[in-house]
């Protein structure tokens, strides 16, 4: 058995749609829809390895919430520990550097896409509780 690797994936939500981008021709599972996130690096918190790979992937800052449930896959190449989290587009145009494309699904229409194996379980659960949390932009320290 593979030794699990920490994963993020982030529940970008917005006017009630939540965001689901699609991975690349040349990548593993390459067409499947995937919530975005990625690798947690060595010395790196779940929000803060979010906060990177939201940036880099979208080009967008944003504001990481709770934690919405953590789940777990075993690809044939890889072991991996999924952390999803409630997120909010703060700053900055989507532009896409790592999918071939992005859209904004209603909560019932996510399974209508076919998505990355990991993924799966966080848009079933977010069938049963999808509601757009209340998140509020934190006030810079003085």
């Amino acid at each position: 058995m593979l030794q699990p690797v920490l994963v993020t994936a982030a529940i970008l939500w917005q006017n009630g749609r939540i965001l689901l981008a699609q991975r690349p021709e040349n990548d593993r599972m390459a067409g499947l829809w995937e919530f975005p996130g990625g690798k947690i690096e060595a010395g790196e918190t779940p929000e803060d390895c979010l906060k990177r790979e939201l940036l880099e992937e979208l080009g967008i800052e944003t504001q990481i919430g709770s934690l919405f449930m953590e789940t777990g896959y075993q690809y044939p190449h890889i072991n991996i520990i999924l952390l999803a989290f409630h997120a909010m587009p703060v700053k900055g145009q989507m532009t896409l550097h790592s999918h071939a494309a992005i859209t904004w699904a209603l909560p019932h229409e996510l399974m209508h896409y076919p998505l990355a194996p990991a993924d799966v379980p966080i848009a079933e659960k977010l069938l049963h509780h999808a509601t757009e949390p209340q998140m509020r932009k934190k006030k810079a320290m003085k």
